[in-house]
């Protein structure tokens, strides 16, 4: 019994000893467990910030996009916002959803908001952040992922200004479409571009568009009135092969540096125009080399005494929405690829050059364009200027809805931002993001209240 009773009084006193060394040290673990658990629901809080991160961390760059992770995210925040939604399938896997916020007047022509689900891919090594970590660094808000400026924060601009003027009690008279379709960036061929040749497009009665445009560094938003088209270019030379000693008269490398020379010479000569300043860079037809491929492979390179039978060289041109295609075709047929110097080419046109009445795909911005007035307008009243209208050196989506006669602006309010889409640490700061949710504001109240105009 006496051996019971020392164990107990033992056990006793060290339970009060591992009491006291508990309260010792707990209120600092305490303290910091509490600490990250407030942090983590800081981080979770239902924000516009915080709902802007969950999109740009889901990954949808190619080759492999997460689209239905992103149009089930979005379908979630279309319904916190009452609206109607649609997915719609034109290719296998590759869902395009459609937003409504329906109008008092189904009748008058609709707004349409246009963004891509896609992205392009990063190189994580080159991040100062995971690019899809939607980081923010703390001493200047300043918001690190894939898409940030090109263009997921457009999208879910777009929901945010609904989602304010909704708590305002705003109704829109026009009905307001939010499209968000995939592929965009590598051509659209399988989302815009089908969107725009369907019956669901055809009934929402599209009267305007907004679609994507770039970050401006000055304290001006750009605008932009129509894309350049890009074409890719392949050009095959061929020529007798033989020992790499004897001299050749039309070689297939001597071919394709001649064409290589000709067409340097163009290039030259459109950017001394910009160069000069007499026009922006997107306002000429740019030609840029892209890829040289010839030459007789070995295992440790190439066969340096053989000369090779074929060459080819990719090119990737931009022409502006005035160049005349037809006489293009005709410069690149008889002076960069003529058939006389036993050579050949592909070319890949990517959308379309002219609209359906055989014009420019040009969005007109004077007065015979009535939208043109209001949207000004929107953007004064949300505080901001305009820089001079630009044709975008790039290409959008954009251009599949001036294909239809479609009046469309592209524009994304960055202002003082330097233009990263496409580059290594793509950002946004978090004032930049919430100042444009107050631009669509103007933007979509102003444009969903627009009389319906008259005919020019």
């Amino acid at each position: 019994m006496a051996s019971s009773i020392s164990h107990s009084r033992q056990s006793h006193l060290s339970l009060i000893h591992f009491t006291l060394l508990l309260l010792l040290f707990t209120p600092f673990s305490l303290s910091t467990t509490i600490t990250q658990e407030q942090e983590q629901k800081q981080d979770e809080a239902d924000t516009s910030i915080t709902r802007f991160q969950r999109y740009l961390r889901i990954n949808t760059a190619h080759p492999n996009p997460s689209y239905s992770s992103a149009v089930s995210y979005l379908i979630s925040q279309a319904d916190s916002l009452a609206l109607r939604y649609q997915t719609l399938y034109f290719s296998p896997n590759k869902p395009l959803l459609l937003l409504t916020w329906q109008g008092t007047d189904p009748s008058l022509p609709s707004i349409l908001l246009n963004s891509h689900l896609d992205s392009v891919p990063a190189e994580p090594s080159k991040w100062q952040h995971p690019p899809f970590s939607a980081f923010r660094r703390s001493h200047d808000g300043a918001i690190f992922a894939r898409g940030a400026q090109d263009d997921k924060c457009i999208a879910m601009q777009y929901l945010e200004a609904i989602r304010n003027l909704k708590a305002r009690g705003f109704t829109p008279s026009r009905s307001v479409h939010v499209s968000l379709v995939p592929d965009e960036e590598i051509g659209g061929a399988d989302g815009a571009a089908k969107f725009v040749e369907s019956k669901e497009f055809a009934e929402l009665k599209v009267g305007f568009a907004l679609d994507e445009g770039q970050a401006s560094p000055g304290d001006e938003y750009r605008v932009f009135y129509a894309d350049r088209s890009p074409w890719g270019l392949k050009i095959k030379a061929r020529g007798q092969p033989g020992h790499g000693a004897w001299m050749y008269d039309g070689s297939a490398m001597e071919n394709l540096m001649k064409s290589v020379e000709v067409i340097n010479r163009f290039r030259e000569s459109q950017f001394d125009v910009v160069k000069t300043g007499k026009a922006l860079n997107s306002e000429v037809v740019s030609v840029n080399p892209v890829y040289l491929k010839a030459g007789v492979q070995s295992e440790s390179g190439f066969v340096m005494n053989v000369q090779p039978s074929e060459a080819e060289a990719g090119f990737d041109l931009r022409l502006t929405p005035t160049t005349d295609p037809d006489e293009m075709r005709r410069r690149i047929a008889s002076e960069w690829a003529p058939v006389i110097r036993n050579m050949s080419y592909e070319l890949i046109e990517k959308g379309p050059i002219r609209d359906y009445l055989g014009r420019p795909l040009m969005t007109a911005i004077n007065d015979s364009n009535p939208w043109w007035s209001v949207f000004k307008q929107a953007i004064t009243s949300a505080g901001g200027k305009l820089s001079k209208p630009e044709i975008l050196a790039s290409t959008t989506d954009a251009r599949f809805l001036r294909q239809k006669g479609i009046p469309v602006l592209g524009f994304s309010p960055m202002r003082n931002t330097p233009i990263l889409l496409h580059d290594h640490n793509e950002h946004l700061r978090e004032t930049v993001y919430l100042k444009g949710i107050e631009v669509y504001e103007s933007l979509i109240s102003s444009l969903s209240l627009f009389p319906e105009p008259s005919q020019p």
